[in-house]
Formats: structure tokens, sequence, C-alpha cells
């Protein structure tokens, strides 16, 4: 790995039409595998989508932005405690993972799960872009790809060659996430700081001109992230758990 990887790195939106070698896919994800996992559970499953029109069709649940239009697959990382029920129920032991907390012990699963994917991916050469939408539209996402009970699609990814360089996206400064020993909460002023990063960069203050904003907050809080949405994005994921007997 260059010394210098995570400093470097860039998520990649437009990927070259060049398919990945299924073995090699393999490879990926079988060194991804290895990743930590709750009691050595492994509580996830990934849902590999290269054909042309499926990737049209599920490319729809993520608004068809160019990173899910362009990729030759879609990985759809999935939280699973479905197998792991089924080995206690062939084995007569008493499965009791259909709850909120399995959900959430599943979730960080499939989560550490995909971000060594993205790791191990990008050593190799390729590009890679999560598609945040997987959240949003997670109920068509599951009929789709014909998830059962206990199975729920918590993470997206788009692979391939990448045609462009991705953009280097600014980051917070260190010690506006660092807490020492206890939470301490930030002054009006190292809020200011903190966020610095954000608001001075000149292309978020296009971005805050162009929507007729007063700054970067009310940008994302209510053009790009707005409470109605999240209100509806919650319940509808609620459904979801509830129908996947994780509620």
């Amino acid at each position: 790995m260059s010394e210098n990887y995570f400093l470097t790195r860039r998520s990649c939106r437009h990927f070259k039409e060049d398919k990945i070698d299924r073995k090699e896919l393999e490879d990926i994800i079988y060194q991804a595998s290895k990743a930590p996992t709750c009691g050595n559970m492994q509580l996830y499953s990934v849902i590999v989508t290269e054909d042309c029109e499926n990737l049209k069709e599920l490319s729809n649940f993520h608004y068809n932005q160019p990173a899910s239009k362009t990729a030759p697959l879609i990985l759809t990382i999935c939280a699973d405690f479905n197998r792991f029920t089924n080995w206690c129920e062939i084995n007569h032991a008493d499965a009791g993972y259909n709850n909120f907390h399995s959900f959430i012990t599943a979730m960080t699963d499939a989560v550490i799960f995909a971000q060594q994917i993205v790791t191990i991916a990008e050593q190799k050469g390729y590009g890679s872009c999560y598609l945040g939408t997987v959240t949003y539209n997670a109920k068509e996402i599951s009929y789709l790809l014909k998830l059962p009970d206990l199975v729920v699609p918590v993470a997206s990814l788009a692979i391939g060659k990448p045609e462009i360089e991705g953009e280097y996206t600014d980051r917070l400064p260190v010690n506006g996430i660092i807490h020492n020993e206890s939470y301490k909460l930030p002054s009006e002023n190292e809020i200011k700081n903190i966020f610095s990063t954000h608001d001075d960069n000149p292309e978020n203050q296009k971005f805050v001109k162009e929507n007729g904003k007063d700054n970067l907050a009310q940008v994302f809080a209510e053009i790009r992230y707005p409470r109605d949405m999240n209100e509806r994005v919650s319940q509808s994921f609620k459904e979801l758990l509830k129908e996947k007997r994780f509620m």
C-alpha cells in the first residue's frame, strides 16, 4: 500500500467500460472477508450486479447518478442475519436475532466489510464510490434484489477502472473530531473554525450562491438533506426493518 494512500484517495464517479475479472473480484471480496466481525459471525452478504439491464434498473434507485450509470458493476452490501439464523435453526439452537440490536450488529459488520472492499479494490487500481442512496430506496432495492427476511441493504459500491481522477474533497481538521477523555462541547467560535475548511472552499461558496442561500449550512440542511426528506426516508427504512423482522 502507498504510504500516502489514505491522504490521497479520491472517490471515483466516472468509470471505463472495462469489466472486472470475476476471479479478481472474488479475490477482493475474499480478502475483505478477513475484516473484523462480531463473534466471527460475518453478518453480511454482497449482491453483485453487472448485467447491463439489471444495472440500469438498479441505477434508477440510485437516482441515475454518474457513478451508478457508468460503473461496470455495483456491489450491494447487506446486513445479513438470515444465514446465521438458518444455521442456528438447523442445529436446534434458539436464534434470537429478529430484533433491532441484531440489525445494528449486522450493519456494523457490513459497513466494515464494505470499507475493506474499497481499500483492497483501490490498491488493485480500481476506483470506487459509495452510493449513499441505498438507504433512500432500501425497500425498492430489497425487492429488486429479492432479499429475504433478516437481510437489509446498508451500503452500495460502484467499482471499476477510473475514467478520470476523482476530485479532492476537504475534511474537517482533526482537532475538530478528537475529544480527550470525555466529550467537550465546542463553543460557537470553535464550531466556526472547525467548519471553516468547508465554508471557505471556493467550490462550496459557488454552491451556496447557485442555491440562493446565505451559507453552506443552509444548503446542507435545507437543500441537500432537508428535514422532510430525512423523516420520509426514516419512516420507509423503519417499515423495511419491520418487514424483514428486525423490529
